[in-house]
């Protein structure tokens, strides 16, 4: 059972936050089945085996990262991925459909109190459109500014979160 983890990352939150759903995956579903990859190193198409595919992005402008977004991030010392401009967004478009596939979002944001979109819903509702029928919107886990730091006690939630996609896929695959 083979589970992917598709993540963009700036500051390096996003990325801790998908590394701590991995070990939680990992640790109900198996560490050898759980890859973690930026979008510019995702390959469109996905393996037969591929199980439950998991998408994450840092919200920018309550959405997801944009070009513009991406070079603003740089500006402010984030790291660019390989290929600049190609993000979770592009990423979407090019996979290839998979509409059984289970798919699941998740984002970084700065927790508001009323907060008009984030990454997550606007992945979820990306793979939807795309076709992906058994996606579903993900939790966002929060950082204290653009830049971050990680709220305290968000990577343990993100492991917990992970364990528990694990034994929910466990469970529909028994």
């Amino acid at each position: 059972m083979a589970i992917l983890i598709v993540t963009e990352s700036y500051f390096g939150n996003t990325l801790m936050i998908a590394r701590s759903i991995a070990a939680g995956l990992a640790r109900v579903a198996g560490a050898e089945s759980v890859t973690v990859v930026g979008p510019d190193r995702a390959a469109a198409g996905t393996p037969a085996d591929l199980k439950l595919l998991v998408v994450g992005a840092p919200t920018h402008g309550f959405s997801m990262p944009r070009q513009q977004s991406r070079r603003q991030a740089v500006e402010k010392g984030a790291v660019a991925g390989e290929e600049p401009g190609a993000g979770v967004r592009e990423w979407i478009e090019r996979i290839a459909l998979r509409p059984d596939l289970r798919v699941v979002s998740f984002d970084t944001s700065v927790k508001m109190r009323f907060q008009p979109g984030t990454a997550s819903k606007a992945i979820f509702r990306a793979l939807r459109k795309r076709g992906f029928r058994y996606s579903e919107r993900g939790p966002s886990f929060y950082v204290t500014g653009t830049e971050g730091p990680l709220v305290d006690g968000e990577v343990e939630r993100a492991e917990r979160w992970g364990a528990q996609l694990g034994r929910s896929l466990k469970q529909k695959t028994v």
